[in-house]
C-alpha cells in the first residue's frame, strides 16, 4: 500500500518524515494553502517519490516545479480537464511518468467524475467534498466507494487521522492503491507529528491488501499499476 504524506514544507519535518516507511512525501504549490510551499526547501526526500500539488495551474508553472524539484509525481486538485491533463502529459514528456487527479466525493454520484478522466491519468484522489481546497480534515463516507467501478486504481483521501489505522486496514476495494495522510497529523500547518505518524504506520503495518468493501478477502500485494495510454 502507497502511504502518502503530502503538505510537507519545512526540511527537518521533512527529513524526520522520510525516514518513516512511506512512499511519496507532497508539497503543495498553491499559494492559497496554508501549506503553501513559497521557496525550495534546504532538504527534499531521496527515497521517497516527491508529489507537487497544484490547483489550476498554468502548465509552464507546473513545468517549472517538476524541474527545479525534481517531482516525480504531479497531483491535480483543481477543475483540470482530461483536455488539459493530455497537453500537461505531452508537454512534461518524460519528465513526469505519474499524473493523479484529485476529485471530491460525498456520494455515488460523485464517482461519474470519474469517467471522463479514465486513461488519462494514473490514480485517483477521492478527496471530502468540501468549500475548501484539500486540508480539510473530515471524512467522507468511504462505503458510497463500492459504487466505483473503474480501472484506474485511487488514493482514499480525507480527514484520515491517527484513530483510523483499523478503519484503514479493513477498507477493501479491488482498486485501492494507498492513503494520504496530512491535517490529522499536524502540530500546525505543514509541519507533523512524527510520533504520531510512526505510530499510525506501525499499526497498519505493510498490508496491502484486494478485497471488496462488504468482504475482507485475502490479502495479496497489489501489482503495479502501468501507465495508461492516452487516447
Amino acid at each position: 500500500m502507497i502511504v502518502k504524506v503530502c503538505g510537507m514544507r519545512d526540511p527537518e519535518n521533512i527529513r524526520a518524515v522520510s525516514g518513516l516507511d512511506i512512499q511519496w512525501i507532497g508539497m503543495i504549490f498553491w499559494a492559497k494553502s496554508s501549506r503553501y510551499v513559497s521557496e525550495k526547501p534546504s532538504y527534499l526526500p531521496t527515497k521517497q517519490k516527491r508529489v507537487g500539488v497544484f490547483v489550476d495551474a498554468d502548465i509552464k508553472d507546473i513545468l517549472e516545479k517538476v524541474e527545479e524539484y525534481a517531482l516525480d509525481i504531479i497531483q491535480l486538485h483543481g477543475k483540470e480537464s482530461p483536455d488539459y491533463i493530455r497537453h500537461l502529459r505531452s508537454a512534461s514528456g518524460d519528465g513526469v511518468a505519474i499524473i493523479v487527479k484529485a476529485l471530491n466525493i460525498a456520494t455515488k454520484e460523485d464517482l461519474e467524475q470519474t469517467k471522463p478522466y479514465m486513461g488519462v491519468v494514473d490514480y485517483f484522489l477521492f478527496d471530502t467534498k468540501a468549500k475548501k481546497v484539500g486540508g480539510n480534515g473530515t471524512k467522507f463516507d468511504w462505503s458510497v466507494l463500492s459504487e466505483y467501478k473503474g480501472a484506474t486504481p485511487f488514493i482514499l483521501s480525507g480527514g484520515i487521522g491517527p484513530e483510523d489505522a483499523e478503519n484503514v486496514t479493513s477498507f477493501h476495494h479491488p482498486q485501492l492503491a494507498g492513503i494520504d495522510l496530512n491535517s490529522r497529523f499536524e502540530t500546525a500547518p505543514a509541519y507533523k507529528d512524527i510520533k504520531l505518524l510512526k505510530s499510525f504506520i506501525n499499526t497498519i503495518g505493510t498490508i496491502e491488501t484486494i478485497g471488496t468493501i462488504e468482504t475482507i478477502g485475502t490479502i495479496e500485494t497489489i501489482a503495479p499499476i502501468p501507465k495508461p495510454k492516452e487516447q
